[in-house]
């Protein structure tokens, strides 16, 4: 299972990534462009910080942290957290984290993540803050949400969205009956509690239900949703993909670009399987520049099924973003 400053003012895209970005002709969907290093992720989200390094986190460990100078060659930096916090353990006994989230927001550096056993639905959303967004540095602030093995939701793959309005929203969820989002506090960035409404979003009335890890941002009038969809964490069996609907409420209803709502199990694909690119998923947006930049991890069929970093540019036609 799945799951910004990463919507600052970033540097142009270096010439040779611009290439490495471009798609093969021979392919339904691009490919990714070049990385290197250490570049062996899961749920990736990135952003860059204030001295120019991006930033990437990501699944496993206490979170794991890696760098980048040129968002090319990665190298592992460290763990968020030193240790698991207490409560981590009621709701998954080996203390494994998810799917973390970060950004930025008023002088300090937010890390949104899920803690969870798999295929479970007794989970929990926590939230820690940072100062410099280093591993070791992040401060837990406790649970944001949580679900139990009653609900019909399952607390996870969390994804902050703050709206031109000044208001926060978090999206949220996977399988049972998908994307949820809940409106939060920008004092506490916990639960607002004036608006305790969860809202959704995204679902599959049937099988296979799974729709997973969303993405919220806005662009030219228009919130998009990106999610998920189909069998992750299976190596080459993987059947990932990553689908998008828009809306002109970040709460919805989206639809896609054939008019179908995403709680009536529609989507545009925007990235799916090719070649030894298999089931890209766990994705996350990152503004660079005038640039979308999708970052999210594939299977990698030519090394044995490893889970990678995949990034590649957005374009919009006609309202709609396009990988390339």
């Amino acid at each position: 299972m799945s799951r910004t400053l990463r919507k600052s003012s970033f540097l142009a895209l270096p010439a040779a990534l611009m290439l490495a970005l471009t798609p093969s002709s021979a392919s339904a969907y691009p490919g990714p462009g070049r990385v290197t290093g250490d570049v062996a992720v899961h749920d990736p989200t990135m952003l860059r910080a204030p001295d120019g390094r991006y930033l990437l986190h990501s699944t496993h460990g206490y979170l794991e942290s890696r760098a980048s100078t040129d968002r090319v060659a990665f190298s592992r930096t460290g763990n968020a957290f030193a240790s698991p916090p207490s409560w981590w353990s009621r709701y998954s006994p080996e203390n494994d984290p998810w799917a973390p989230d970060v950004s930025y927001h008023g002088g300090k550096y937010l890390m949104y993540y899920s803690v969870s056993s798999f295929h479970s639905n007794t989970s929990a959303i926590g939230v820690a803050t940072s100062t410099t967004g280093s591993p070791g540095s992040w401060k837990d602030q406790g649970v944001v949400h949580s679900s139990t093995s009653t609900s019909d939701y399952n607390a996870i793959d969390p994804d902050l969205f703050v709206d031109d309005d000044g208001k926060w929203w978090l999206a949220f969820g996977s399988h049972w009956s998908g994307i949820k989002m809940i409106r939060l506090d920008p004092k506490t960035g916990k639960q607002h509690a004036q608006d305790t409404v969860r809202r959704s979003l995204a679902s599959r009335p049937t099988a296979p239900r799974a729709v997973e890890g969303p993405t919220v941002i806005k662009r030219n009038g228009y919130y998009y949703l990106f999610a998920s969809y189909d069998t992750c964490c299976a190596g080459t069996a993987s059947t990932y993909k990553i689908k998008v609907g828009r809306a002109t409420s970040p709460t919805g209803p989206y639809y896609d670009r054939n008019g179908v709502a995403l709680t009536k199990d529609g989507g545009t694909v925007v990235m799916a399987s090719q070649g030894s690119v298999i089931g890209p998923g766990g994705q996350d947006i990152m503004r660079d520049g005038n640039e979308d930049v999708l970052v999210y991890h594939y299977y990698d069929g030519r090394d044995g099924g490893t889970s990678k970093l995949g990034l590649n540019l957005l374009k919009w036609d006609g309202g709609w973003p396009t990988a390339y």
